[in-house]
Formats: structure tokens, sequence, C-alpha cells
């Protein structure tokens, strides 16, 4: 039987540069790996046939002899190079381990305890807590140290021994057709030791499950997204590895009055129409509580926005704060009496459109025009 092109196999050109034909191989090797498809004969074969042609053109002199004479360029048989199985090597196991890692317990896993897993909580919390922070109580279940193995996983402080089967190394070696793969040991899950007379309490895993509380502080000035670490605060390790690390993930509930932009808090107020006219002065909540008075303008229009120094949120470990912006909603008036609505048009009668309403005088003024350049 005609023996495949080793670049058809990695499915690329004969001109191939190192970098994409490493690329290609990875991504086949992962594709095929053993681990991804068990007890799939073809693919363990298309595992073996793109390891075997990478090995082959990843190395100048082999590449340069396979493309002068093809396969007999390469056969050990001909070159009286080694025949017969081989193990992950040079190469080959660099890229294994970039790979996979401990993913398809083919990677290079140390042995010993692990450490703890780290935990994510989510936290609302609402814009004014956000200003002035917050001491709370977290309960949280979890996994801790045994408290009577002290972590250990034996009993009455009984010490793990060597594992027999992988002998202290967390990994044992076995064959797959043509290849000698490492896995992680079976038996005592990579750490290399067992417990041969296990705690009654965890049963030998040195952690039971438990229900803590944790006093978290949540300083002031915190924006949404933001994320507080809890150092050890996690899940606790194997047989009295370190524990893993608590995540707090802050949100922050959208205000009634409010807008927040980092520092600067931002305050639509409505305006009568007679004050925004005359002037006056209005009193608006603030953000810690409190209330300020804010001096209005004689004709102040819609939109228009007056400043608060230190009015605004608190600023993340300082003692400084933002500022607060108060923009005008002019409000008209509704629900006239008839008198009213005779004073409203003795006004209108007795001013000038221009000298009280400049900027519709200057829009329509606009609008004459195009209209006047429409007819041209």
């Amino acid at each position: 039987m005609t023996k495949e092109d080793y670049y058809s196999i990695l499915g690329v050109s004969r001109d191939v540069d190192k970098a994409a034909l490493k690329a290609a191989y990875r991504k086949l090797a992962m594709q095929y790996h053993p681990d991804r498809n068990p007890d799939d004969k073809q693919a363990e074969q298309r595992f073996k046939d793109v390891n075997e042609a990478y090995e082959v053109l990843k190395d100048g002199q082999k590449r340069a002899a396979y493309d002068q004479f093809g396969h007999a360029g390469v056969d050990p048989n001909n070159s009286g190079g080694r025949s017969g199985g081989f193990e992950f090597s040079g190469g080959f196991s660099d890229i294994f381990d970039e790979m996979f890692g401990d993913v398809f317990s083919g990677g290079r896993r140390r042995a010993g305890p692990k450490r703890g897993a780290d935990l994510r909580h989510d936290m609302e919390i609402s814009l004014s807590e956000a200003f002035s922070g917050k001491t709370t109580t977290l309960r949280l279940g979890t996994l801790v140290s045994c408290e009577t193995c002290h972590g250990s996983g034996g009993k009455d402080g009984a010490q793990p021994v060597t594992c027999t089967t992988c002998r202290g190394q967390g990994k044992v070696r076995a064959q797959q057709g043509f290849f000698t793969i490492e896995r992680t040991c079976h038996r005592c899950g990579g750490r290399g030791q067992m417990i041969q007379d296990p705690c009654p309490k965890c049963d030998g895993s040195g952690r039971v499950r438990h229900n803590k509380e944790l006093k978290v502080t949540i300083p002031a000035g915190i924006e949404d997204g933001a994320r507080i670490r809890l150092a050890h605060e996690g899940e606790a390790g194997d047989y009295g590895a370190p524990s893993g690390d608590l995540y707090i993930f802050i949100s922050v509930r959208p205000h009634r009055i409010f807008q927040r932009d980092g520092a600067n808090i931002y305050c639509r107020v409505p305006i009568p129409m007679v004050t925004a006219a005359l002037g006056g002065s209005i009193e608006v909540p603030t953000i810690d509580g409190g209330r300020a008075r804010v001096t209005v303008p004689v004709g102040t229009q819609v939109g228009q926005q007056f400043r608060l120094k230190n009015k605004g949120m608190s600023v993340l470990k300082s003692s400084v704060r933002g500022d607060m912006f108060i923009e005008a909603l002019v409000e008209t008036p509704t629900n006239l009496s008839k008198k009213q609505k005779e004073i409203l048009r003795m006004f209108d009668s007795e001013g000038s459109q221009k000298s009280n309403s400049p900027e519709s005088e200057g829009f329509f003024a606009k609008v004459k025009d195009l209209w006047e350049d429409l007819k041209d």
C-alpha cells in the first residue's frame, strides 16, 4: 500500500515554513489525541501518522532527505536508524506540555498536594453604599481543612506513605499502540503519596465541607465591576496545601435619581418655568444623604448645568470627592386656570418675541433662510 505524503498528512504545502508547520501539527495533534478520542482506532492511527510526519519535517536534514527521496530517504531500515516504538521526546514533548498540560493527564504534572480552588462570589450594593463603603458578613459554603486530622487526611496524625503504583512520581507510563504515554497516577491522583489509615471525619481527603462566615469590607468609592480578592479564603488545598483565594465581584445598582460617571454625580432636576425665567433657588438632594441649595440665574434654559464642587462620589483610597452636576429641566406649566392663561397671553402680546425667546427667533430665522434658498 502506498504511504501517504507527509505534507498531505499535515495539510501544508511543500514550501511551508517552520512556524506554519508547527501550527498545523499542533492543531491536528490536539484533534486526534487518544484522550480526546477513546477507543477510536482511526483517530489513534491518524495521531500516529501526524506525529510521524512532523518528526521528519521538523528536522532540516530529514526533511531534505524526504524531499529528495520520499519515504525511502527517511526509512530507518534503509539508514540504519532505530525502529519500533518510541517515547515522546525533544520537540514533541515540549509541544505536548504546551498544548495539553494537565488537561489530558498526559502532561508533566508535579506530584504533591494541590492548591485549593479559587472561589467567586457576586455581590450587589447600592450607589449610596458605593459612596460610603460598608462592612458586611458573607456566609459561604466551601471546603475547609479538616480540624480532626489538621488537613493531613490520616487518622490520629498518621502520615501518608509513598504510592506503590507510581512509586512517588505521581505519574505512570502506559504503552498505547506505537507510543509510550505518561499519565497521572490513577491511584494517588498525581500526589505520589497515599493515606493508608484515613481520618474518619474527612475519609482521608483532609477537607470537609463547612459553612463559614467572613467579614468583608467594601471600600468607599468602589466602582461597578470591581473585584475584591481575599487571599486564602477559597477552598482548602489537598492534604495541607495552601487554600485558594476568594474573589468578590461588585455590581452597583442603578439609582433612581443620580447617575454616576467615575467620581462625578449627575442629577436632572425639574425647575418651574417662573423660577427659570425670573431666577431663584432650589434645594437638591446629595449622595451623602444631605441637601444642597442651588442658585438658579435669570433666564435659565433647558439642559443648563450647575456644578457643585466636592458633592460627588468618594474616590477610592483617597479623601477627595468628585463633583455633582445639576441639569436643569425647565417645566412647562399644565392645568392652567383661565386667569393664568390670560396672563400668559398678555405677556406674549406685550413682549418682543426676539428679546424674550432669542433661541426660537434664531432657529426660525435659519429656517426662513433655508426656505428662501430652496425657492432659488
